[in-house]
C-alpha cells in the first residue's frame, strides 16, 4: 500500500476547508518549543541520500562481518541486497540481543486513558473527523483501571492520550502519572509532543519515559497525511525526543509507522535519529517501536501491503545489529506468531493483556470509547507470560529498583 493510503474518508467539503484553512507542515506554531539543534538536517539529509539499489551482496556481508555496525552498514542492512541474509542478519540479531539482554522479555500493557484528538491524520482511528465514541476517564476510573491491570502482576504501564491539549492537558495526564506511580515501577507516555518544561513537569509526576512515532520521516508525505492540527507541524514533532531528554526524561523511544511512505527509508531516519541523539546524550536510554499500518474504525482498507514480515524482520534485525542496547518493542498490532518469533530473535519487550480502547475494565459502557486500531494479538498477561517461558525465555516485569 506504501504511498496509497486510502482517502475514501475524506470528503470534498472537508478537502476543500482544509485546503482553504491549510497550515505550513515546516512553521513552529507561537507556544511551540524551537530547540538549537542540528540533528534533524543531519537526520533527513541522510535519509534523502539513501539510495536502497545501490548496495550488494558484498556490502551486506561486509555489515555482518564488523564488530561494530556503523551507519553505513546500517543502511546496506536494510537494503534489498539484504533480503537474501535474513537467516544471517536474524543469527546476529540474537546474538547482540543474548549478549546484551540475557534471556528476559520485558512484559508492559498500554493504558488509553482518553481518545479526544484535535489532529486530522487520515489513517488514524482517532482522527477528528472520524465518527467515533469519544470518552476521557476520570481520575477515579484511571484508578480502577490500574487496580485490575496490576493485579494481573504487571508492572509497567504505557499512558496514552488522543492529542488534544483541550481535552488531556499537562495536569491531567500528570495527575494520571501520580495515580500510576502507585501501582507501577516504569511509567511511559505515549501522548501529544510536549515543551521540555512540561516533560520536566510530567517526570516529576512520575513519567519516566517518552515514546513518539514521527510516522513518517518524508517531509512531504508528512504533509500529505497530516492535514490539520498541530501534529501538522513536522519539525516540533521530530524534536520530541530531544525536548522530553532535556525535561529529564531517562528513556525515549522512536518509531515511524511502517506502510505510510517507503519503509526502507523510514527506517534509516528512524535509526539515525535515535543514533544521533544516543551519542549527543549518552545518558539517554534508547527504545523502537516497530509498527506496521494496521486496519481503523471505519477504514479496514489502511493496510501496509508493501511490509511483509520478511521485511518486519528485515527492519527489526537491523536495529538490533546497529544499536545492541537498545530496547526493541513489538506490539499487538503483530499476531501471536510473528511475536513469539521475534521475542526469538531482537525484540526485548512485549505488551500484554491489551486494549487500545478507553475503558475496557470499567463496569459503566457509558464510559468506555473506542480503539485506535484493530489488535492482532488478544492475549492475557497470564497467556504471554507462559509464551515467553516456553520460548526459553525470563519474563521480567521491572528491572527498576527506586532507591
Amino acid at each position: 500500500m506504501g504511498n496509497k493510503v486510502n482517502e475514501s474518508i475524506l470528503t470534498e467539503e472537508i478537502k476543500e476547508l482544509q485546503k482553504k484553512n491549510r497550515i505550513d507542515h515546516m512553521t513552529y506554531l507561537p507556544g511551540m518549543e524551537v530547540l538549537d539543534s542540528d540533528i534533524q538536517e543531519k537526520v533527513i539529509d541522510r535519509m534523502n541520500a539513501y539510495d536502497e539499489s545501490s548496495y550488494t551482496a558484498a556490502d551486506v556481508r561486509r555489515a555482518l562481518e564488523s564488530e561494530v555496525c556503523s551507519p553505513e552498514n546500517f543502511e546496506a542492512l536494510l537494503s534489498p541486497a539484504a533480503l537474501p541474509f535474513l537467516e544471517e542478519m536474524a543469527q546476529r540479531a540474537q546474538l547482540e540481543t543474548r549478549k546484551h539482554f540475557g534471556n528476559s522479555t520485558f512484559m508492559f500493557t498500554p493504558l488509553y486513558i482518553a481518545n479526544y484528538c484535535e489532529n486530522y491524520c487520515i489513517y488514524c482511528g482517532f482522527n477528528c473527523h472520524n465518527k467515533i465514541h469519544r470518552a476521557k476517564l476520570n481520575p477515579e476510573q484511571i484508578e480502577k483501571e490500574m487496580q485490575v491491570i496490576a493485579e494481573s502482576g504487571l508492572q509497567e504501564i504505557l499512558l496514552l492520550t488522543g492529542e488534544s491539549r483541550k481535552m488531556s492537558d499537562v495536569e491531567y495526564i500528570g495527575e494520571a502519572c501520580k495515580i500510576a506511580r502507585k501501582y507501577f515501577k516504569v511509567i511511559g507516555l505515549e501522548v501529544y509532543p510536549m515543551n521540555s518544561d512540561e516533560y520536566a513537569y510530567l517526570h516529576q509526576c512520575g513519567a519516566d519515559y517518552v515514546t513518539v512515532f514521527q510516522e513518517t520521516y518524508n517531509s512531504d508525505k508528512y504533509e500529505t497525511l497530516h492535514l490539520s492540527g498541530h501534529k501538522r507541524i513536522f519539525p516540533y514533532r521530530f524534536n520530541a525526543q530531544e525536548r522530553a531528554i532535556k525535561g529529564g526524561m531517562r528513556g525515549v523511544g522512536f518509531a515511524a509507522l511502517l506502510g505510510l511512505d517507503d519503509f526502507r527509508k523510514d527506517a534509516v531516519a528512524t535509526g539515525y535519529h535515535a543514533y544521533l541523539l544516543q551519542r549527543k546524550y549518552p545518558h539517554a536510554e534508547i527504545a523502537f517501536s516497530c509498527p506496521r499500518l494496521r486496519p481503523i474504525l471505519n477504514n479496514d482498507k489502511i493496510n501496509p501491503m508493501d511490509v511483509h514480515e520478511k521485511q518486519l524482520l528485515q527492519v527489526v534485525s537491523a536495529y538490533r545489529i546497529f544499536m545492541p542496547f537498545a530496547s526493541i518493542t513489538i506490539s499487538t498490532r503483530e499476531c501471536e506468531r510473528v511475536r513469539n518469533h521475534l521475542i526469538q530473535i531482537a525484540a526485548t519487550k512485549i505488551s500484554a493483556g491489551v486494549s487500545v480502547g478507553i475503558g475496557e475494565h470499567l463496569e459503566d459502557e457509558d464510559a468506555r470509547g473506542d480503539e485506535q486500531f484493530e489488535i492482532s494479538d488478544g492475549r492475557s498477561v497470564k497467556e504471554v507470560y507462559a509464551a515467553i517461558q516456553a520460548q526459553g525465555l525470563q519474563p521480567v516485569m521491572s528491572d527498576y529498583i527506586y532507591v
